[in-house]
């Protein structure tokens, strides 16, 4: 192995199950096993065989999983005291599934030996001996993983080495020092693989940390520094208590700053990154971290006016890697905190920046509304469309497709443990022309979608392609008790995309309405409709001042 090179070893399937409320299923674990060998991992832990049923049926199917590199591993303890390695239930287990190696961990920590597993010192060196030894002589690839190695060799670093010495002259093919209890320093991390190093300089060593103090990455970086060659984590950090070493931030900083190669994995495929860490935040019904470094969604979005100013003359000022080298995008974000330079840049990247030209009155007009909006409680982070119609609004630039009438919207409860019943009826004026419609649905909100877009659909058919997919609510100020300002925040599709718009108001249903008619003006202006009504709209009002009558 050359010494720019680390080996990756992922555990996601394995260690990333056991983070609470995740819980991958066979096909789920297919799926990522693809994703992993693609991104270029070499080792990845399938799981425990024997000790679940879904483990043992990943292992059944993994031959459906088509991998053109990586290994998948079985993981397991070492063999019981009293037991002959050919008849212990988890090293036969192991081989019994049929994995192209095993992981095997024995205890590196006296105090584990003593109290754990209620063993002597000589007795634990030979049930890590002889496990080793068997799964050798069965499959060829073993991975010792010293269990609390850097807590044991604080304590008594002799007996620590000593088990490294068991596993290595039983033929471990890797020797991965295990941060178990996740509580080391760097500097002790540091220390442990250096003396590892010099106790066994033939072998490879390795890298497990967990994240109880947070360092997991500093760590697994610093082992890595020390000497330590085979690295491993998860992706997104997923794993128990508070996760394993992120693969998302530890590739990057070992790849793009200090130098390093995967065996397989280089600069060029961390492009594959952010889609790997959405991928498997999707399939553990996770919603993705958006301050996650590298891979979040806010990893590259500015918002501070001075921020976007200097990063569209140069973006390293305050990018301290290009985004596309990890998958990502650079985000240019508005809000009350905007300068015009990100309402320039954004124009820009709505297509927009030509209809105002040199006007600067315009952009400046542009700046202060938003900022008026956000003092209200309008946030245009999430709803760019929303962001895009308060623009043409601006401008004069939007044409009235439709005025409100009025609406009503009814719930009820007829009978206890029932679900509650919502009807909405909407009546609305297009071109001197009404349509009074009534739609029922889950929901208040999701009844006036339906009569909203019901009333509508007979001018503008269109709207009959497009869906509502998402809604989230949010109290923006306190008032006495439920009388607070709420922002509604709505996804839209149409099969050809999506788009986020936002409402807010005192009363949750005006808000969602607001919300709701951006999204299908949006919708018929994206797809270049004409307005029917003979005008065109006016600004949005402020929550203080809306009024239902407004047109739209």
């Amino acid at each position: 192995m050359a010494d720019n090179s680390v080996e990756i070893f992922d555990t996601t399937l394995r260690d990333g199950g056991q983070s609470e409320a995740v819980s991958f299923s066979v096909e789920d674990k297919l799926h990522l096993a693809e994703a992993l060998d693609h991104l270029g991992v070499d080792f990845i832990e399938g799981g425990w065989p024997g000790a679940n049923p879904r483990d043992d049926a990943f292992f059944e199917a993994r031959g459906r999983a088509r991998l053109d590199h990586a290994r998948v591993l079985a993981f397991g303890s070492t063999m019981r005291s009293g037991n002959r390695p050919e008849d212990d239930p988890v090293l036969t287990g192991l081989v019994g599934a049929g994995p192209d190696g095993a992981v095997v961990f024995g205890k590196a920590w006296d105090l584990h030996v003593e109290v754990s597993l209620g063993v002597t010192q000589e007795e634990n060196l030979a049930l890590v001996r002889d496990s080793v030894a068997f799964l050798k002589d069965q499959l060829g690839l073993v991975l010792f993983d010293a269990e609390h190695f850097f807590d044991g060799y604080r304590a008594n670093p002799d007996y620590a080495l000593a088990v490294l010495d068991a596993a290595a002259e039983a033929g471990a093919d890797r020797l991965v020092l295990c941060d178990t209890n996740g509580g080391s320093l760097p500097t002790q991390v540091r220390e442990g693989v250096a003396a590892a190093r010099q106790r066994r300089p033939e072998a490879v060593i390795g890298i497990h940390c967990h994240n109880d103090g947070g360092l997991a990455t500093a760590n697994t970086i610093a082992a890595v520094e020390a000497g330590a060659r085979h690295v491993q984590g998860t992706i997104n950090g997923l794993g128990e208590r508070c996760g394993n070493a992120d693969l998302t931030a530890v590739l990057p900083n070992l790849i793009l700053k200090l130098g390093f190669r995967g065996t397989r994995l280089g600069p060029e495929g961390l492009e594959r990154l952010t889609a790997t860490s959405r991928l498997v935040d999707e399939l553990a019904n996770r919603n993705p971290l958006n301050n996650q470094p590298f891979v979040g969604a806010s990893a590259f979005a500015h918002k501070g006016g001075v921020h976007v100013s200097a990063v569209r003359k140069d973006a390293r000022t305050y990018e301290h890697i290009h985004p596309e080298a990890v998958g990502n995008i650079r985000r240019i974000l508005v809000s009350d905190q905007s300068g015009k330079s990100n309402i320039v840049h954004k124009l820009q990247e709505l297509g927009l920046l030509e209809a105002i030209g040199s006007d600067e009155d315009a952009v400046g007009q542009v700046v202060e509304r938003v900022k008026d909006l956000e003092h209200h409680g309008y946030q245009f982070e999430g709803a760019d469309a929303s962001f895009e119609l308060v623009v043409r609004r601006v401008l004069g630039d939007l044409p009235e497709y439709f005025r409100l009438v009025g609406f009503r919207v009814l719930d009820a409860k007829r009978h206890a443990g029932e679900a509650p019943e919502s009807e909405a009826t909407v009546m609305v004026e297009v071109a001197g022309e009404r349509a009074h419609t009534a739609g029922t649905g889950d929901g208040p909100v999701n009844a006036l979608d339906n009569a909203l877009r019901k009333a509508l659909v007979g001018f503008y058919p269109e709207l009959e392609g497009m869906d509502l997919l998402d809604f989230k609510v949010r109290v923006v100020s306190a008032g006495g008790g439920t009388d607070a300002t709420v922002r509604v925040l709505i996804e839209s599709g149409d099969g050809q995309g999506y788009w986020g718009t936002v409402g807010v108001s005192y009363n949750v249903i005006e808000a969602s309405y607001q919300a709701l008619v951006d999204a299908v003006v949006y919708k018929l202006v994206r797809d270049g409709r004409q307005g029917q009504g003979g005008g065109h709209t006016v600004a949005l009002a402020s929550p203080a001042t809306a009024h239902l009558d407004k047109p739209w």
